[in-house]
């Protein structure tokens, strides 16, 4: 289905689309029905996309105006722009210039990303963190001003790709930075922070070759090797395993360390407007006293605090343990106890890299363990779609070479083996084999695959906190409440993100992985082991004489 959109007064008009009576009929139902549509509720068979969004979303009926929407941020796949009045976001697919595809290829891909949400991730994590979006097509005209106007606030590190202005496909998604009960924004102060905690397991697969990485995480590993290559400035303290242990002294340690060095692992948003977290891999991480600066009215209304460290430090300590208590709430139930990942698969509790732990055993103190996530927080749903990655890299390699063998011989099956979807429930059925023992078939390694696939998901997506202070009669509010110390907050919680890695990705991460294990080995560890090795012959020259008194 072609999208068109002529220029009119005001912006580009709307084509419209011509439906059935038994469609039409169903499209002033999903307009009409609870005050107008929101993203995530079905209203059009998921074949079709809806046409651009409508007047209930605040604008003239039939007109889009770029001047409405504003740049929200971008990863290496898609590009975010966000409505100014209304709590919704429009995704774009962004490609390289010479890259070239076809709208129905593009329209899949969108189509593909709702349905792997809706049927594996939300059944995964629960009904209330995931929301799926929408499919909506736009004037073409529309997508080539918007373009045109958000080109000068995109990271130039961003800019080797261009979005996609030819399919006038996009996804429309809620405004995770916002309260996600609510359709308007709100008047009252929002505060969001994203959170990307990647991997938080180290593995324990006995097809690992590499001994470091049954001490050292994925994480911590990778660290070096991105400030090696000019990636990040400095090696940050922050360790997954911290964070998703469970305990709240660890987990401290772990939002204060992504709060020192925030790198692409930790943003704040004020009102929808990025204070904190870098927008560029080359830009400074900014200032805690000018984040302190922002925080103070949400953390300290009634402003008692004298400015100075001494304020500063109060307002990161509130934040940090609002953030904690948030993440170790929850109880939305998914499917994730379907996995039933016992604790023999869980490997060791402890990063051996980890800044945490060093500076115990420096003290001479035990680490604490992990003091156990509560089964209904998002943290603890996560890491269970995480350990889908049974086999690691090294082991699940030879699995994907063998599905490889098979499609070059077959490669009619490509399609059979939903390989690029449908994400249906079948799909999600199939990811519930934990069973590890070979059998040889194509079947077996093809299982392996697509957990595998599930699993890197889950490391790579993000988690979006949303925070307003509570009113005075929050009686009628119906959403959770986190205290502080000196006032309550409404908040919500979410995760983006969750597009399904390619299968084509698997031989660039075992590449990958090997990089980052025999950097670390070769450079941080040989360091450290060249270090005690000194300190041993230290002790050996030391030669204690005695005098005859």
């Amino acid at each position: 289905m072609a999208a068109s959109g002529g220029v009119a007064s005001g912006g580009p008009r709307l084509r419209v689309r011509r439906l059935g009576p038994a469609a039409a009929a169903a499209d002033r139902r999903s307009c009409r029905g609870g005050g107008g549509w929101c993203p995530g509720e079905p209203a059009t068979p998921s074949s079709r996309p809806r046409e651009a969004p409508g007047p209930h979303w605040g604008m003239d009926e039939g007109k889009m105006d770029e001047n409405e929407w504003g740049y929200h941020g971008e990863g290496n796949k898609s590009l975010v722009v966000a409505h100014a009045q209304r709590c919704v976001v429009l995704r774009f697919l962004k490609f390289p210039p010479n890259r070239k595809k076809t709208s129905e290829e593009i329209f899949q891909h969108l189509q593909n990303i709702v349905d792997f949400g809706k049927n594996v991730m939300k059944e995964f994590l629960g009904e209330n963190y995931v929301h799926c979006g929408e499919v909506v097509q736009l004037p073409l005209e529309f997508v080539k001003q918007l373009c045109l106007k958000i080109q000068c606030e995109r990271p130039e590190s961003r800019c080797d790709k261009d979005l996609d202005t030819l399919s006038g496909y996009a996804l429309c998604l809620p405004n995770l930075a916002r309260l996600q009960t609510y359709r308007f924004t709100e008047h009252r102060p929002i505060l969001c922070v994203e959170i990307k905690p990647k991997c938080g397991f180290i593995p324990f697969s006995s097809d690992v070759t590499h001994e470091m990485k049954h001490k050292v995480c994925r994480y911590c590993m990778h660290q070096h090797l991105k400030v090696a290559t000019g990636k990040w400035k400095q090696i940050s303290k922050y360790c997954p395993l911290d964070l998703y242990s469970g305990n709240k002294q660890r987990m401290y340690f772990a939002l204060k360390s992504l709060l020192q060095e925030a790198q692409n692992n930790l943003k704040i948003f004020k009102n929808g407007e990025l204070i904190y977290g870098c927008k560029d891999a080359r830009s400074p991480v900014a200032d805690w006293s000018e984040l302190a600066r922002h925080l103070k009215p949400f953390f300290f209304p009634s402003n008692g605090l004298a400015s100075g460290p001494h304020c500063t430090r109060a307002v990161i300590r509130e934040l940090v343990r609002v953030i904690t208590r948030v993440l170790l709430s929850g109880s939305d139930k998914g499917r994730a106890g379907a996995l039933r990942l016992g604790p023999g698969l869980r490997g060791p509790l402890v990063c051996e890299a980890s800044p945490f732990s060093r500076s115990l055993r420096c003290q001479g103190k035990n680490t604490p363990e992990r003091s156990g996530l509560p089964k209904g927080c998002l943290l603890y749903k996560t890491l269970q779609v995480q350990m889908l990655d049974l086999l690691d890299i090294e082991g699940l390699y030879p699995l994907y070479r063998r599905v490889e063998r098979y499609l070059e011989e077959f490669p009619e099956e490509r399609k059979t083996l939903q390989i690029d979807g449908p994400y249906d429930e079948a799909f999600y059925q199939r990811l519930l084999d934990l069973s590890t023992e070979d059998d040889g078939t194509v079947a077996f390694a093809l299982t392996k695959v697509q957990q595998y696939r599930v699993a890197m998901t889950a490391k790579d997506c993000s988690i979006m906190i949303a925070l307003s202070p509570c009113l005075q009669d929050a009686s009628s509010d119906q959403r959770p409440i986190v205290p502080s110390s000196r006032s309550r907050f409404a908040f919500s919680v979410s995760v983006l993100d969750l597009d399904l890695k390619p299968y084509e990705s698997i031989p660039h991460q075992y590449k990958l992985d090997g990089k980052i294990v025999n950097y670390y080995s070769k450079t941080v560890h040989a360091k450290d082991a060249a270090v005690m090795s000194t300190r041993f012959k230290d002790s050996e020259d030391c030669t204690l004489v005695l005098h005859k008194v």
